[in-house]
């Protein structure tokens, strides 16, 4: 059997109908973040449609700057640089993401939690590991992830990390905010459509450039090009975590790089994890919390969200989605894959 897991691809109008008014989008792709960024814009004025991608590109950059704790400027590595010392004044854009990342962690038990960069020398995923880390050096990591030592003050705007070793870190949250931002003020800039991609974490606004509602197709990523489903998205946005690319294989077990933060290692149970909601760095943040809270009570949180959705696809190649998520199929004849509807409702992959 092979490997199953979901994959995103994005469609344009033109596959589907004309093109709209002599729309025409225009694409730039490059690295931020440590990522891949694909910025899309659809309009009929080439030089207004560079602009806006210009705008978003600058976006993304200054919120690196804010957040990145790579940059020992930055205000993130401030906070970091007082951990357990004092509180730090930070701008209002950078406390504003704290205390929502912090409302994360609370819903989803600590298996959302910024603090979890206290692990960034355990575990390693480029190439550099040659054996399982010992049980001690993780349980003084996983001392350190607490996000109710994550001291907020509303007046002055500051925060504490309580503890002497503490760290914060966005990679869970920080492409999505990234996203949301840079096609805030893309939509402000006489376009009919936009759309960032941050390598999975994908948000939409108005229409493609045949003016349908943007349109991504779901497949294998064993076979990139074998689309099984559709999903129509409007300024909608839709994020993917997956775990069979990024993984270390220790005597023939592989573990992810997806990192329980209550127990500092890798989660099992799921290979892949799609969110669907309109917000971006809301998707990132449950996308990466449903691969660790795992099928049953991952499902459950979010069937528990209005207006969120997901998709799931567990190690043992079931396919999964939330209650109310409704996908366009292929013909079922012609294709191998389904999906059915429901927490309970899973049909495992055909040979």
């Amino acid at each position: 059997m092979r490997q199953l897991g979901i994959f995103l691809i994005l469609t344009t109008g033109f596959l589907f109908s004309a093109s709209a008014q002599n729309n025409k989008s225009y694409t730039e792709v490059l690295l931020l973040m440590g990522s891949r960024f694909e910025i899309t814009a659809v309009g009929s004025d080439e030089n207004q449609a560079r602009l806006a991608i210009s705008t978003g590109i600058e976006e993304i950059q200054r919120i690196e700057r804010l957040i990145s704790s790579w940059d020992p400027n930055s205000q993130t590595s401030k906070i970091i640089t007082n951990a357990g010392i004092k509180p730090v004044v930070v701008d209002q854009e950078l406390f504003n993401l704290i205390r929502r990342s912090i409302k994360i962690s609370k819903l989803t038990h600590g298996a959302f939690d910024i603090s979890y960069a206290s692990m960034d020398k355990i575990w390693r995923f480029d190439g550099s590991m040659k054996s399982m880390p010992d049980s001690a050096s993780v349980a003084s990591s996983v001392s350190k992830i607490n996000f109710k030592n994550i001291i907020l003050d509303e007046e002055r705007h500051s925060v504490f990390l309580k503890e002497s070793g503490m760290k914060i870190g966005f990679g869970a949250i920080g492409k999505g905010y990234a996203a949301n931002k840079a096609l805030e003020l893309m939509a402000k800039m006489n376009l009919d459509g936009a759309l960032v991609n941050a390598s999975g974490d994908l948000i939409s606004w108005g229409k493609d450039e045949g003016g349908n509602d943007w349109k991504i197709g779901i497949s294998n990523p064993k076979n990139k090009d074998q689309i099984y489903s559709w999903l129509s998205i409007d300024e909608t946005a839709v994020v993917t975590s997956g775990n069979y690319e990024k993984f270390v294989e220790f005597n023939g077990v592989k573990y992810s790089h997806i990192i329980d933060p209550r127990t500092g290692y890798p989660v099992k149970g799921l290979s892949s994890v799609t969110v669907i909601c309109p917000n971006a760095e809301l998707a990132d943040g449950l996308a990466t919390s449903v691969f660790i809270l795992g099928k049953d009570k991952g499902l459950e949180l979010i069937n528990h969200l209005n207006g969120i959705e997901c998709i799931l696809v567990t190690d043992d190649q079931k396919l999964i989605t939330s209650n109310n998520l409704k996908l366009e199929y292929n013909d079922a004849k012609k294709n191998k894959y389904q999906i059915q509807i429901g927490e309970t409702n899973e049909k495992q992959q055909e040979n």
